[in-house]
């Protein structure tokens, strides 16, 4: 078996030789009249009589994928833009210098080629070449399995050899940038401005999470990638812009697993004289024209399940306990407002509840256990207790709880949003609670924004405003288990030879 040294000396040796041939390896450009995937909605339906009197010409180029053929007549595939096209290469028809030139290729090479479109005896739309280019030498051999690089570590690391090898990766990426250009129309429609917000950020704020610590040599100050966009986009609703958005990249230094990457992109808006109940009909409204347009349908296949977006279930935190209570009797809702009670649900279900731990974290904890795994199909759960939210507004009807929903479907959190808090004096209040939060030991508490709390005091009018995450949605909608997947350029743990490198270092 032929070691990858040995194919990459054997290349060498070619190049070499094509240079020592008078051509240049690697040209600035090359005209192309037709892109691969042009020719193939253009011409694809004509049949062979049809070509050979019409006579198209094309030039156009690609990655070689395939080569066969000996002596004076050979063929090859050419991958470009998602599209694969034959070609045709003749040694009377191109001349004995290009032909020499092609022997000396092989598959990874892009190559130029210009000539008739014409069907083979097989039936296939092919370039009958007049002339072929190099383009580019490829060094490396490509993945053996054009059909699936299976390794999942050289697939996250070398995605550019996943795009190669596995055709749907291109398609899941296609999608995702459908999904971001989908909500950017469906916004600016409606009266709303993209704006952009600082990355790098005095105080981590807008999200309770632990931030990444940079430091400003010319100013002399720490400075932290930001968490979310949320207190800077507010602080533009005070200003007047009563509609914004950002598609923004967050930074978050926790944990990492098929859901969670350190950084990710999420869109966030915020809509003026709204409240929680107007941003979940305008969510359910975006969400099945999005799933419509990118999905062609309302209904989604993800892993197990079939996702329909033609509805979407409501209800309360509390009511979601009850409702998705399995084995025996569902606590009453009187016993999901009683510290103790809670207490012992969970204690029943083998949590630890460490002591002083606060009603409102009781209820968070157990609605993820009880309730999450359940969430497959589209479901908005409302009214979260006050302490898991401190920049939402309390309910006038119960100051437990806040005005905030977060939006589940195939068992993942899709969106989080709620009436933002605008009176200063509770906000600075609030600020104050996460301080003894954080003095507790909970490093993802808020700390206190002193200049948004002044922003508040100049007035901000009654606004909603969501986050809805795009990598976990865009699994969503590809059929995808991983975050990674959907992610080009995913954050792994240094592989060994990368380890090696470091200590040499």
């Amino acid at each position: 078996m032929t070691s990858g040294s040995e194919l990459i000396d054997r290349r060498m040796e070619k190049l070499r030789r094509i240079r020592a041939g008078g051509y240049d390896p690697y040209p600035a450009n090359y005209d192309l009249t037709h892109e691969i995937p042009r020719i193939l909605d253009d011409f694809s339906h004509l049949e062979a009589p049809e070509l050979e009197s019409a006579r198209h010409r094309v030039r156009t180029a690609g990655r070689i994928v395939s080569i066969r053929g000996h002596g004076k007549v050979s063929f090859a595939h050419l991958s470009q833009g998602g599209g694969r096209l034959q070609i045709y290469v003749r040694r009377d028809r191109v001349g004995p210098e290009e032909h020499d030139l092609f022997r000396l290729l092989d598959i990874g090479d892009f190559l130029g080629v210009e000539g008739e479109l014409l069907r083979t005896r097989t039936g296939e739309l092919t370039v009958f070449a007049d002339s072929v280019q190099l383009l580019s030498k490829s060094m490396r051999p490509l993945p053996e399995k054009w059909h699936g690089l299976a390794d999942v570590e050289v697939r996250y690391r070398q995605r550019y050899l996943d795009l190669m090898a596995n055709p749907r990766v291109r398609s899941v990426f296609v999608r995702r940038n459908r999904i971001i250009s989908f909500f950017r129309r469906f916004l600016e429609d409606r009266g709303f401005l993209e704006v952009e917000t600082p990355m790098m950020q005095t105080l981590a704020g807008g999200a309770t999470a632990r931030p990444f610590k940079t430091w400003h040599e010319a100013l002399g100050i720490p400075l932290f990638l930001r968490v979310a966009p949320e207190l800077y986009l507010k602080r533009l609703v005070v200003g007047g812009l009563d509609r914004v958005y950002e598609i923004n990249r967050n930074f978050r230094n926790e944990g990492v697993s098929t859901r969670h990457n350190p950084e990710f992109t999420m869109l966030e808006f915020y809509q003026a004289y709204s409240d929680y109940g107007d941003l979940m009909d305008l969510t359910e409204e975006m969400l099945k024209g999005l799933v419509r347009e990118v999905c062609h349908g309302l209904e989604v296949e993800y892993g197990p399940s079939t996702i329909d977006f033609s509805t979407f279930r409501r209800y309360t935190m509390a009511e979601s306990i009850r409702e998705f209570w399995s084995g025996e009797t569902a606590p009453s809702a009187e016993d999901l407002m009683d510290s103790t009670a809670l207490e012992t649900l969970l204690r029943d279900r083998n949590l630890e509840v460490p002591p002083g731990t606060s009603w409102d974290r009781m209820l968070g904890l157990l609605f993820e256990t009880v309730v999450e795994k359940h969430l497959i199909q589209p479901t908005f759960i409302h009214d979260f207790p006050a302490q898991l939210s401190p920049l939402s507004k309390r309910k006038a009807d119960d100051p437990r709880f806040t005005e905030r929903f977060e939006l589940f479907a195939g068992g993942l959190e899709l969106a989080n949003a709620y009436s933002e808090l605008n009176d200063p004096e509770e906000q600075r209040e609030r600020f104050r609670e996460q301080l003894i939060d954080r003095e507790q030991g909970n490093e993802e508490a808020h700390e206190m924004d002193e200049d948004y709390v002044r922003a508040l005091e100049y007035g901000m009018p009654p606004v909603a405003g969501e986050g809805i995450g795009i990598d976990r949605l865009a699994m969503l909608l590809t059929n995808s288990p991983s975050i990674r997947e959907v992610i080009l350029f995913p954050h792994l743990r240094p592989s060994r030879r990368e380890r090696d490198s470091r200590d040499q270092e």
